[in-house]
């Protein structure tokens, strides 16, 4: 039996959303296939093993309980997680499940970190992680591929803001950070004015972001799972009651329903979309597992907005519940995540590493 650590928490603003996965993940994991660890991990950047019913604490505040227990990290170690103040003693751990949304969750640092413990991990390496969360990289290297994708201008902090260079994309505009997900710091500006508020806003969570025309167009997604042959599931829509979709929207307000399969598409629509998806994964080199989110405007016309490399595991999640859909139940799929996670751990073990 194998033992699977849950990763939590983390520093980027999704924390709280990254617990809420866990848990799921944790209700959902086949006990009868694997042991279950906590790993808590503090917006300081903390790692903490947690017990159990820590995780299930409604004001779970990694780090601030005695049963929290400091963990330090022994890379390349056959046992890396050790106790803090017990360096003899450590934690088994065979696969390493993370779910820390956001920066330094999904960016590739963690996963870095993860490298030097020299285990297998859920998800995709450090460097499909660094890609897929930078939405302006990601962009770039959909257009090199021959995706579609939303026009856009990117702008560093401290850079002078053309604003008539970005009104030639026409009103309305979307301003996001760069590398942010769950619709956090993201707005729609109609005008001048709102356009240089959304701006300073979004500087506010990364020091790179995107501003993007508006498109009218429905809200689609696919999931996709795998190492070298992914596989990919239907698509999905995302229907926004108010507004867009921001975190608001999307965790506190429930002002978003969603509906799988997507009404009204074409099998040859349907069957684009998800070769597009595959496609896309390839070129971003994604492994593990990814969300890929479009906006469908008409059969000839749609754009790919955004990839997902740790896509959310909480109820009104799309990535467990496309896979649903496709006839993976949620344990199932949880299981099936960590063994393309040793797959790929086994395949780079297999490398040659000497001349």
């Amino acid at each position: 039996m194998k033992t699977v650590a849950i990763i939590a928490g983390g520093r980027s603003p999704e924390h709280e959303i990254s617990v809420i996965s866990a848990r799921n993940i944790y209700n959902a994991i086949d006990a009868n296939l694997f042991k279950i660890e906590v790993i808590g991990i503090s917006k300081k950047g903390e790692w903490y093993y947690l017990p159990e019913k820590s995780l299930f604490e409604t004001t779970l505040e990694i780090g601030a309980h005695t049963e929290h227990v400091p963990l330090v990290l022994m890379p390349f170690n056959k046992q890396p997680l050790r106790y803090a103040k017990d360096v003899n003693k450590a934690i088994d751990i065979d696969v390493f499940f993370p779910i820390t949304h956001g920066v330094y969750g999904e960016d590739g640092i963690l996963q870095g970190v993860l490298e030097y413990l020299n285990k297998p991990y859920v998800g995709p390496g450090v460097l499909g992680s660094a890609v897929g969360m930078d939405k302006d990289v990601t962009k770039q290297i959909l257009q090199q591929n021959g995706i579609a994708v939303t026009p856009w201008y990117t702008y560093f902090k401290g850079d002078t803001i053309n604003f008539e260079q970005l009104e030639t994309l026409g009103y309305p505009l979307f301003v996001k950070p760069a590398n942010m997900g769950s619709g956090v710091g993201v707005e729609k500006a109609d005008n001048r004015a709102e356009l240089e508020a959304a701006i300073a806003n979004a500087f506010k969570f990364d020091i790179k972001l995107l501003i993007e025309k508006g498109i009218k167009g429905r809200e689609v997604e696919t999931a996709v799972m795998g190492n070298l042959q992914p596989k990919v599931t239907g698509v999905g829509e995302i229907i926004v009651n108010s507004g867009f979709y921001t975190y608001e929207n999307k965790y506190v307000n429930n002002e978003t329903k969603v509906v799988i399969p997507a009404e009204n598409l074409s099998a040859s629509t349907i069957t684009t979309i998800t070769q597009t998806a595959l496609k896309a994964y390839r070129s971003l080199q994604l492994e593990g597992l990814s969300r890929v989110d479009f906006f469908y405007v008409s059969d000839s016309e749609f754009y790919l907005n955004e990839v997902n490399t740790l896509p959310g595991f909480t109820n009104i999640s799309m990535y467990p519940k496309l896979w649903e859909a496709s006839g993976v139940a949620y344990s199932d799929l949880i299981t099936e995540l960590i063994n393309y996670a040793q797959q790929r751990f086994d395949l780079r073990q297999a490398l040659q590493s000497t001349r």
